[in-house]
């Protein structure tokens, strides 16, 4: 006897699956962001040491959403994890480099007292936050558009695809409000973790970042709406086996705002997105940065809500062949495994949550220039 419905076990872990998505691109996010920021806010090597004292300490804990949304994946969704990370493999290959970059270039920076090597690892730290952030922009695009697989009877994977081939307008259009919205964070975070003139330059490119979201966002809005085709699953049956090849899927123009007509409540998604935007971008010029980082966040996670509720009940449409699309229904693992996996959610995600706060409450209150001079053998 299934003590929750299959049905409702799906619906709680593509809910789980955004909730992790979001705690990474809000924690991890700000990391990215202030990554890329650095040649625009820090103008000496103490400003620099300043920044990398921010990200140095929380960077590992904020990467935990990364691996826990990597494992939901794989053990909620096995064939939405078998289909991605062989199909975008050569993305993922990128991401991991960068990750893997990051604490390097933290690492070894202050190891030799030389200008150039201070500066290689430098631009290998902005490069380390701005490829993550712009190739998850583009694989949101892609997910809207749809990536060419398909599946034989006998559920062998094809994909289609190549790196080139994810570089598409529309792609990189996301891309690009990814890369806006991930600076917004970092700037927000900096201001509240630093002081003037650190701050005040964070505040600055805060508010450009802001604008440059509104407008992108916008534009990448316009287009989904009127510029590309969405899908739509026949008669979908939501309790049934997890076999993509049951269903029938149609395109259709406008597809994608369809959930908006029949769920008008997950339109607060796109109007939350909006307004911690412009509340990012008045906190920001009034200096209040715990405020702006708040708001920051809340345009992260409308930005990602509005995706998801688009795409539902899509995990991966495919282009190839729409009937191989993935979705909430039929690429789950079976009822026993969404169960123990929920339990296991429910105890280990509040302890996470409370040692991320916990950290975050040793580690209060702004690195300043002075400590990181007066500490030079303690610090990064």
């Amino acid at each position: 006897m299934e003590l929750i419905d299959y049905t409702v076990l799906r619906l709680i872990w593509w809910a789980l699956l955004g909730i992790l998505l979001i705690g990474f691109a809000i924690m991890d996010g700000f990391d990215f962001g202030i990554a890329m920021l650095q040649p625009f806010v820090a103008r000496n090597d103490v400003e620099r040491r300043v920044l990398l004292n921010v990200v140095g300490p929380v960077w590992e804990g904020n990467q935990v959403w990364f691996i826990l949304g990597g494992g939901a994946i794989f053990a909620a969704w096995p064939t939405l994890y078998a289909v991605s990370f062989s199909g975008f493999y050569l993305a993922m290959f990128l991401i991991l480099l960068a990750l893997i970059v990051r604490p390097v270039a933290i690492s070894f920076r202050g190891k030799v007292d030389n200008e150039r090597w201070r500066r290689i690892w430098d631009w290998a730290f902005v490069v380390s936050g701005f490829v993550p952030s712009l190739i998850f922009g583009v694989a949101f695009g892609n997910l809207l558009l749809g990536v060419p697989f398909h599946f034989d009877q006998t559920m062998r994977l094809t994909y289609e695809g190549n790196l080139f081939g994810l570089l598409n307008p529309f792609a990189l259009l996301c891309g690009l409000v990814s890369l806006a919205m991930i600076t917004m964070q970092g700037g927000t975070f900096l201001a509240v973790k630093s002081e003037d003139p650190i701050a005040g330059r964070a505040a600055k490119m805060t508010s450009a970042a802001a604008i440059a979201y509104v407008l992108l966002f916008t534009i990448a809005g316009i287009w989904v709406a009127y510029g590309i085709s969405g899908y739509v699953v026949d008669a979908p049956v939501t309790d049934g086996p997890s076999n993509p090849l049951l269903k029938a899927v149609t395109r259709a123009d406008g597809a994608w705002l369809a959930n908006y007509s029949a769920h008008p409540l997950s339109a607060l998604a796109p109007v939350a997105a909006y307004l911690g935007a412009l509340g990012t971008l008045l906190f920001a010029r009034r200096r209040a940065a715990l405020a702006a980082f708040i708001s920051s966040s809340l345009t992260v996670a409308g930005t990602i809500c509005t995706a998801g509720f688009s795409l539902f009940p899509f995990l991966l449409p495919s282009s190839s062949s729409p009937q191989s699309s993935l979705t909430v229904w039929d690429a789950s693992s079976s009822p026993t495994t969404l169960f123990i996996m929920l339990v296991a959610a429910v105890i280990f995600v509040p302890i996470i949550l409370a040692y991320t706060s916990w950290v975050f409450h040793v580690m209060r209150g702004p690195v300043t220039a002075e400590r990181v001079k007066s500490a030079s053998h303690d610090l990064y």
